[in-house]
């Protein structure tokens, strides 16, 4: 079930720059803000250098081996 939040005192430049944001991504307000928190709560993301290192760490050696990878990550979402 849905939950109503509030934010108060927001500064009208930030508000403004909200507004902004959400009208270049085609959204209302409340659908940039819900974005934004799913965005901010979501899965960590790797660094460059993190994500290097992981795939040189499962010892991936050709193109085909990490297409394979990345598939198989990207179908286990």
């Amino acid at each position: 079930m849905p939950v109503n939040l509030s934010v108060k005192d927001v500064p009208d430049d930030l508000a403004e720059k909200l507004r902004q944001r959400a009208k270049r991504h085609h959204r209302s307000l409340q659908g940039e803000l819900v974005a934004i928190l799913e965005e901010a709560t979501g899965p960590a993301k790797l660094s460059l250098h993190e994500a290097e290192n992981t795939l040189r760490n499962l010892g991936l050696a050709t193109g085909d081996e990490s297409t394979a990878w990345v598939r198989e990550m990207r179908d286990a979402r």
